[in-house]
């Protein structure tokens, strides 16, 4: 019953390697390949209950398969470049070894820390039972993968997708490189210095000019004076919550079809006393700002258009220009502050109106000369406080205050990005976004709102950002004009890149000079051209795999032999619509026109008891390693096996967040034993049994031959495969955890296996009613161990391991899929049954309550009558359906085992209106159905422990029954 899990289950992987079952079943299987692609984990840090559920997710499918017949191999993959790696070699170095590193040897460094990783989680997977080409799994640094992705890339630009481009990109001042999206996370709790500022306007055009002298107001004329003696001011009250990049506006955007109030202004230290802003926005800018604002005029937006102002702190002119639909009047003011180096809208917007990229911000993100007195400020710690001040200090500053709002951090460093445009390689997405979507619709995506999901962002992604500014990752082949910057990236270079590569790895690059790595017909210009610095996103890496392990790519190096492509499904985390799921469709359809996968299965994530997420700091992770191998104190923290980590990836609706912790664990501990337990109860009762019919010298009953019991057990045993089936094919886990439970504890423990014990201890040996019952037994150990193969694969083995008689086949997992033979799906049973075990549950009831009074002690001191009577609310349909299940098992040729006396575990039964003798200790009737109990006549047999009445009879035999009697001295 403790399995010793720790111990066996080593014992079971080494036979199965010994006997190399996963690989000949993997390659020899008679049926249709199946490919479940590995998406990669990160090569970097211990493994976590997340690993376990995708990974055994992953295992359960494909071991399904693989006892279905087909050839499922499994390529496990590890993602192996990228900044974290990087950063721990760095952190592992003395200052002075990192002040002699190159980047050749830090990436030498990389490639053995990265290696050191992957072999601790492959022994974490090999120890969860996960089956896989383990000692060939594909690397994101081997070889043959890296230059599959040059092929990728290769075939994008030739495709003219790929660009060189000044534009804002997420950049990681901490990291000191550009991120992608999928790279971002938005932590819970951020706030920012918001500022709502007044740009001082110049100038107006002429239209607008004559509205605001109707009022009163000459905008262009400075040295007007109100009736107070101030000087009458226009500003454009903007709002922003990123102060640093204020001095790299250029322009206040405004939406031409929204209204807009020119309001006079009362209160407040501002220098200005009119302000523009959105109509709608009035009433509730009155309470934010602490100002009275009162509409003097009325415009669109359009009507702004080319109005020009004075930047608050710097010598610098603006305009204010149409921006896009993105400005609305939900925050802010209405009018937008615009720095096309720092937001994509308004490199955009900027764009259409030729305004300059100004960026102002270096790598570390500090401000430059360019940011005139606030240069080296630094915009995440001391710029904004800086230019707060001198806001205050030139009266434009309106309003100050900290705004919560989602803001993305870089997922590595766990510090705030910002916006910043640099020189970046890109995908030109927009190239290929219509076939994305269309690839997209052609994908079963479960459950079915991943689609939606996907859609929404792939229909609504900018270009990708594909070039890093790191060393340890995969080079961009490119070429640059050492004087006029003309980039060179060919359809030459590329393969002549990509050729070395695939002889030399990804070093090649960092090893030899420009001379080693242009073709040989421009060798020649060596002393030209400048090879590129960049390298790839570790997302365009992993995204690549279709082409480097599927073998997607024509022409192309790729891991071993190719698994297939498109693959059959892809597995992985929800949060992975925006990476590898995404990353891996732009690239397959920019290079092929469809998606690298035909299903797409998503989870959730891992959270505690509670709902909350795993952390340290809470002192509520779960550390599978401690789950399957125990803690230090083997007693409050047991080896509970591998076994019951991947029953409870089984048991939850992964389709959501799933819950663990160390109450759930001891509630899958107890079904794993109940499971067990009712395992090696049918073992235990096969001791002495020959599988073989008996027409061949063996003990097994033909199933027309079964008593109906039998059958029964057997019907709901082909029930059980139909539906474990049915979810295993639709990846439904749990309900296969919930049919299990129902079938193990109810259908065998409870009904089948309690009313079996007299047939087993109590028949002779080779007794028809004994041999029936252990022909059940050995079809039922044999399919349940073959339905829980792939979920609890070290049980079904040792259920397989311990059958005492001889198979054909070594493992479970060579016996294939259990199929349940025609004979046993025969309904017929199943109606007359329920009934009986209703009446079984009314008849126990009443035999609690008498055991619970201290009237009775075990079932067996019990005798019972059950009549059929007219039902007091008219219904008499369980009434009715006993009689005929009554009906249908006295039919049964064999009243011995078919004895409803014994299916009700009581020393004598009376049907009809015929009391039992003795006094009744209780009475119920329900639907047409009552039952009354009473205490057994005659006295105990000590070998069956029926109450007979014949007990003493039989000289030799003087405490024994007369069946008991006949068995003995049978």
């Amino acid at each position: 019953m403790r399995a010793n899990a720790k111990a066996r289950e080593p014992e079971i992987q080494a036979f199965w390697a010994e006997r190399r079952i996963y690989e000949r079943l993997s390659r020899e299987n008679p049926g249709a390949p199946f490919t479940l692609h590995d998406g990669p984990p990160y090569a970097n840090g211990a493994l976590h209950v997340g690993h376990a559920l995708n990974k055994i997710l992953k295992d359960i499918i494909n071991k399904t398969a693989l006892l279905q017949g087909r050839k499922a191999r499994f390529v496990p993959g590890w993602d192996c470049h990228g900044l974290p790696i990087e950063l721990k070699v760095l952190q592992g170095l003395k200052s002075s070894e990192r002040a002699e590193l190159t980047p050749l040897s830090l990436r030498q460094k990389a490639h053995a820390y990265a290696l050191e990783q992957v072999k601790g989680q492959k022994t974490g997977f090999q120890r969860w039972g996960i089956w896989a080409d383990w000692d060939a799994p594909y690397l994101t640094l081997q070889t043959p993968y890296e230059a599959a992705q040059i092929g990728v890339f290769g075939a994008m630009v030739l495709a003219g997708h790929i660009y060189r481009g000044l534009k804002p990109v997420h950049w990681s001042p901490s990291s000191r490189t550009a991120l992608a999206e999928a790279e971002l996370e938005y932590p819970e709790g951020h706030t920012s210095p918001s500022v709502y500022v007044a740009f001082p306007v110049e100038a107006v055009p002429t239209a607008l000019a004559s509205q605001l002298r109707a009022v009163g107001i000459e905008a262009e004329n400075s040295g007007q004076m109100n009736a107070s003696g101030r000087p009458i001011t226009l500003s454009l009250a903007i709002w922003t919550t990123t102060p640093w990049t204020l001095p790299a506006n250029l322009a206040v955007s405004v939406h031409g079809r929204l209204d807009y109030s020119i309001c006079a202004v009362n209160g407040g230290d501002s220098l200005s006393n009119h302000l523009v802003v959105a109509s709608e926005l009035v009433e509730g800018l009155q309470q934010t700002l602490g100002l009275a604002l009162k509409p003097l005029v009325s415009l669109k937006g359009e009507e702004l258009d080319g109005v020009v102002y004075r930047h608050p702190l710097l010598e610098r002119r603006g305009q204010v220009v149409m921006g896009g639909d993105y400005i609305t009047t939900e925050t802010g003011t209405g009018l937008v502050h615009t720095a096309p180096g720092h937001g994509v809208d308004d490199f955009n917007t900027g764009k259409k109106y030729g305004l300059p990229v100004l960026c102002p911000v270096d790598e570390s993100g500090t401000l430059t000369e360019e940011a005139g007195p606030f240069a080296g400020t630094n915009v995440l710690k001391d710029a904004n406080p800086t230019i707060i001040e001198a806001l205050k200090a030139t009266g434009t500053l309106l309003r100050e205050e900290r705004y919560a709002h989602r803001y993305p951090y870089d997922w590595r460093t766990k510090k705030p990005t910002i916006f910043r445009a640099t020189e970046q390689w890109f995908a030109s997405v927009e190239g290929f976004r219509s076939a994305a979507l269309e690839a997209i619709a052609q994908v079963e995506w479960l459950p079915a709102s991943g689609r939606n999901r996907i859609e929404a962002m792939v229909s609504e992604r900018g270009d990708w950002c594909i070039s890093r500014q790191r060393s340890w990752g995969v080079p961009i082949p490119v070429f640059y004009h050492r004087e006029t910057g003309e980039v060179l990236l060919t359809e030459a270079t590329l393969a002549h890149i990509q050729a070395l590569i695939a002889e030399h790895g990804s070093d090649v690059w960092w090893q030899r000079d420009e001379a080693g790595l242009l073709p040989p017909e421009l060798a020649g210009e060596a002393g030209e051209w400048r090879k590129g610095t960049d390298t790839m996103d570790v997302w365009f890496d992993s995204g690549s795999s279709w082409a480097g392990v599927l073998g997607g790519l024509k022409n192309s190096g790729s891991h071993g032999p190719a698994l297939g492509y498109p693959a059959d499904l892809y597995l992985e985390g929800s949060d992975q619509h925006r990476g590898w799921f995404q990353s891996s469709l732009l690239t397959s359809v920019a290079v092929n026109g469809h998606a690298p996968y035909r299903r797409v299965l998503t989870h959730g994530f891992a959270l505690d008891e509670q709902g909350r997420k795993m952390s340290k700091s809470l002192g509520n992770v779960v550390d599978p390693a401690v789950l399957v191998e125990g803690g230090s104190n083997q007693k409050q923290q047991p080896a509970y096996g591998a076994d019951v980590l991947r029953l409870w990836v089984s048991s939850v609706d992964y389709s959501a967040d799933v819950p663990l912790g160390p109450g759930i664990v001891k509630q899958l501990a107890d079904v794993y034993r109940k499971v067990r337990n009712t395992a090696r109860y049918l073992l235990g009762n096969l001791h002495d049994f020959d599988p073989r019919p008996r027409a061949e010298g063996g003990d097994a009953i033909p199933h027309a031959e079964l008593p109906l019991l039998d059958q029964w057990m057997l019907q709901r045993t082909a029930t059980l495969i139909e539906a474990v089936t049915g979810e295993f094919e639709r990846f439904e886990f749990y309900r296969f955890f919930q049919a299990l439970q129902n079938f193990c504890v109810v259908d065998l423990s409870n009904v089948y296996l309690d009313i079996a014990k007299d047939r087993l201890y109590v028949s002779a040996a080779g007794e028809f009613r004994r041999r029936s019952c252990q022909t059940v037994l050995s079809l039922v150990a044999e399919r349940l161990a073959g339905l829980i193969a792939p979920v609890l694969c070290h049980m079904a083995e040792d259920i397989w391991q311990n059958l005492p008689y001889p198979v054909a086949e070594a493992s479970v997992f060579e016996r294939g899929w259990p199929e349940a033979p025609e004979p046993w799906n025969n309904p017929a049973v199943a109606a007359p049954m329920d009934a009986i075990l209703e009446l079984r549950a009314l008849v126990n009831r009443q035999l609690e309550s008498c055991r619970a009074q201290g009237e009775l002690g075990a079932s067996l001191e019990a005798q019972v009558q059950v009549e059929l009577v007219p039902s007091g609310d008219g219904d008499g349909s369980s009434g009715t359906d006993l009689a005929a299940a009554l009906t249908w098992l006295q039919s049964s040729p064999h009243p011995e085992v078919d004895n409803l006396a014994d299916w009700l575990l009581v020393s004598a039964l009376h049907l009809g209106d015929e009391a039992p003798a003795g006094v009744v200790l209780r009475q119920a009737e329900e639907g047409g159905v009552r039952v009354r109990v009473a205490r057994a006549a005659g006295r105990k047999c000590e070998r069956c422990w029926h109450y007979e009445t014949d007990i003493g009879r039989h000289s030799a035999h003087p405490s024994l029954c007369g069946r008991c009697v006949a068995v003995l001295e049978g």
